[in-house]
């Protein structure tokens, strides 16, 4: 695929601060439809969040009661999406900046030094917008906003990791990495030499759930426990992930554009096996015991599976490897897809082009998803969350998201992006 550093009509390169973002012939189909697959990923793993009436596990997150279906529905989640979802956001959105700091140094008319700190400038404003809306969205809608998270993080990694070379962001992600695993893995040794890792953690603290206010009858009370949540996550959650290490993943996503690993899968179909296999097994394994202990198979105390406990420091840090690993099905899938016959393929290809639809308007998806989720469900709104299972609630996220596929598909076909993508490009690029 070609990059298109002119504006249309003639030889003239655009500068980067004239550019109007990323063009349809510029656009790889791996990175949309990734992302308009993560956006169900992302309304599934939100679900639990909004059954206010339901009775919480020691995590705080995931309800425990309901019938077998309800408990087949907990343990999938805990197995395939809780804390697997965000590495496959993060990445996608690190993969994206660095598409998009590439495009926009290819464009610039001034030297390659300026057009780069152009880029950077961009960038950076594009950060701080997406700070604001995240904090909206959080005060307004979903306390657990993640586009102010990654905003914040996208702020302090731009100007010192999109300029590096492919070799210099392999050393900072071995460094990174490194980080992770000390960090998150400290106090769990720490607890294993003194023979309380059973007791590591605190089951008796107020479930996560609780967070997002959606069991307050009142707006403006439920808007001030979001609001505090959102400051919580943007300004302290995403320093640490600095400091810990998560930022591993960004850095990841900058090194696979550089690499254009998405863009061209059939250069890098071991890797990307490879990727499949290790990812997956490793995220699914580290995330079982916890989905068995949930549903009663295992026998763990609750200290060991709370917020702070042990399985979940296991499960969030072998979740890197399965956001990876679903990331690397998507591609593989692209490659398959683009090298299959003609025939059979026309019905097939509606599906792929609606959901990547979705991915080129991931934003906008992305708020969607809680304006028709929090007033319908919140106490504060019509409340039918209290009525509805892990069961239930799971097929109502699956019908949000299949009412943004169809409205994305709608603007495709007119050629329109998404509301909050127009927006937020008029004011990166004013």
């Amino acid at each position: 695929m070609t990059v298109d550093t002119t504006d249309g009509a003639g030889s003239t390169p655009v500068p980067a601060r004239r550019r109007d973002g990323v063009r349809s012939a510029e656009r790889a189909l791996a990175p949309d439809l990734a992302r308009g697959i993560m956006l169900l990923f992302i309304a599934l793993s939100n679900t639990a969040f909004h059954l206010w009436k339901s009775a919480y596990g020691p995590s705080g997150w995931q309800p425990v009661t309901g019938g077998w279906l309800d408990h087949a529905v907990q343990f999938a989640m805990i197995t395939a999406l809780d804390l697997r979802v965000y590495p496959l956001f993060a990445f996608l959105f690190g993969y994206g900046m660095m598409q998009l700091f590439l495009r926009l140094t290819a464009a610039a008319a001034a030297t390659t030094t300026a057009g780069e700190r152009d880029a950077v400038r961009i960038l950076r404003r594009r950060s701080l917008l997406l700070i604001v809306i995240g904090l909206a969205h959080s005060t307004l809608l979903m306390a657990g906003d993640i586009v102010g998270y990654y905003g914040l993080l996208s702020l302090a990694l731009a100007p010192l990791f999109l300029r590096r070379s492919e070799r210099a962001l392999k050393w900072w992600i071995a460094i990174a990495t490194a980080q992770l695993v000390i960090v998150s893995a400290q106090p769990v040794i720490s607890a294993l030499l003194q023979g309380e890792l059973g007791s590591l953690g605190d089951a008796g603290a107020e479930p996560g759930a609780a967070a997002y206010g959606a069991g307050e009858e009142s707006w403006f009370a439920a808007a001030g426990t979001r609001l505090a949540t959102g400051l919580f996550v943007t300004f302290t959650a995403a320093p640490f992930s600095l400091i810990g290490g998560g930022y591993v993943i960004f850095l990841l996503g900058f090194w696979a554009a550089r690499r254009r690993i998405l863009e061209e899968p059939g250069r890098h179909l071991p890797l990307l096996r490879r990727t499949v296999v290790l990812g997956i097994a490793v995220g699914w394994l580290g995330a079982l015991p916890a989905a068995l202990a949930h549903v009663g198979v295992l026998d763990v105390p609750d200290d060991a599976q709370s917020e702070s406990g042990a399985l979940t420091v296991l499960r969030e840090v072998t979740g890197y490897g399965a956001g990876l690993g679903y990331v690397a099905v998507v591609a593989l899938f692209v490659h398959w897809w683009s090298g299959r016959a003609v025939r059979g393929k026309a019905k097939a290809a509606v599906a792929v082009t609606a959901i990547s639809a979705v991915g080129k308007r991931s934003l906008s998806s992305y708020l969607a998803h809680s304006l028709l989720f929090a007033p319908l469900l919140a106490a504060w709104g019509l409340g039918i969350g209290a009525r509805l299972t892990s069961a239930t609630m799971a097929l109502f996220a699956v019908g949000v998201w299949l009412v943004t596929v169809a409205g994305a598909y709608a603007l495709e076909r007119r050629g329109r992006r998404g509301p909050v993508e127009a927006v937020l490009r008029r004011l990166m690029y004013r």
